[in-house]
C-alpha cells in the first residue's frame, strides 16, 4: 500500500483499505471516490483527511528508507521480544520514539489512536501483529536494491562489477564484511527476489542458511571475499 510516493500524490493499487477507514469517518462514497482516477495532491489529502490519518502521510513523507539495512534496524530493535512480528505494543514504542526523535509531545490516548489507525490500515490479515512486509509498507521502503541487476549476467566482468555495487550498498558501515542488520538487509532483499512475501521467521531461517554456507572462518560476518565465493565469484582484495 503506497499512500505516498515521491511525486507528493496518493495513488497505488492497494488503497482500499486506506480509503474505507478514511470515507468511513468522512461520511463518504468509497465507490463515488475510488472510481475517480485523478490522484490526490498532498497538501488536498492533509487537508481533507483526519488526524490519525494526516498524521500518517506526513509520517511517510518524513521517513522514507531507501536502504533495507536500515529497515532491519528498526526491525529487530522494536521486534523486542524476536516473535518475527511487531506487535501493537511494539508498535507504539516505535511511535512514542519517533515522537521523541523529532521533539514533538504526544499524549497517551493520542499514541493510542496513532497506533490502532496503523494497525487498522497496515495490518493486512488483521491478526494484530505487522509482519516485515506490513512494516515496509509503514515506513515506504523503497524498491528492491536488488532488481536493478541481472543476477544472470553471463560476463564474469559485469557480474565483478555489480557485485562491487551490491557489496557497497549493504556495506553500510564500510568495514569490508557484512554483519548483524547488514546481512539482515542483504537476506530480505535476495528472498523477496524469489518471494513478494516473507515472514520474520522465513527471514531468520535463511539468514542462518546464509551465514553457515558464506561465514567461512565463524566469525558471525559475511566478510566481501566470503560473499564473493558464495556467488562463485573470483575476487581479489
Amino acid at each position: 500500500m503506497y499512500l505516498l510516493l515521491d511525486n507528493g500524490y496518493i495513488e497505488g493499487k492497494e488503497l482500499d483499505d486506506f480509503f474505507r477507514h478514511m470515507m468511513k469517518k468522512l461520511g463518504m462514497s468509497v465507490s463515488r471516490l475510488l472510481q475517480d482516477s485523478a490522484p490526490l495532491p498532498c497538501h488536498l489529502a492533509t487537508m481533507m483527511l483526519p488526524e490519525e490519518e494526516n498524521f500518517l502521510l506526513l509520517f511517510r513523507k518524513e521517513t522514507p528508507l531507501d536502504n533495507s539495512v536500515e529497515f532491519m534496524r528498526i526491525w529487530r530493535n522494536y521486534d523486542a521480544d524476536s516473535s518475527g512480528y511487531i506487535s501493537a505494543i511494539e508498535l507504539k514504542g516505535f511511535l512514542q520514539d519517533l515522537f521523541l526523535q523529532h521533539k514533538k509531545t504526544i499524549s497517551p490516548n493520542k499514541l493510542e489512536k496513532y497506533t490502532d489507525t496503523m494497525m487498522k490500515i497496515f495490518d493486512k490479515n488483521k491478526d494484530g501483529r505487522l509482519e516485515l512486509n506490513d512494516l515496509a509498507r509503514i515506513l515506504a521502503l523503497k524498491e528492491n536494491f536488488l532488481l536493478k541487476f541481472d543476477m544472470d549476467a553471463c560476463s564474469q566482468e559485469d557480474r565483478k562489477r555489480d557485485f562491487e555495487k551490491i557489496f557497497a550498498h549493504y556495506d553500510v558501515s564500510k568495514t569490508g564484511a557484512l554483519e548483524g542488520p547488514e546481512v539482515d538487509g542483504f537476506v530480505k532483499d535476495m528472498m523477496e527476489l524469489v518471494t513478494p512475501t516473507i515472514t520474520g521467521a522465513d527471514l531468520d531461517k535463511f539468514r542462518k542458511v546464509l551465514l553457515g554456507h558464506c561465514d567461512l572462518n565463524g566469525d558471525g560476518k559475511i566478510q566481501k571475499n566470503e560473499l564473493a565465493l558464495c556467488l562463485g565469484l573470483k575476487y581479489t582484495s
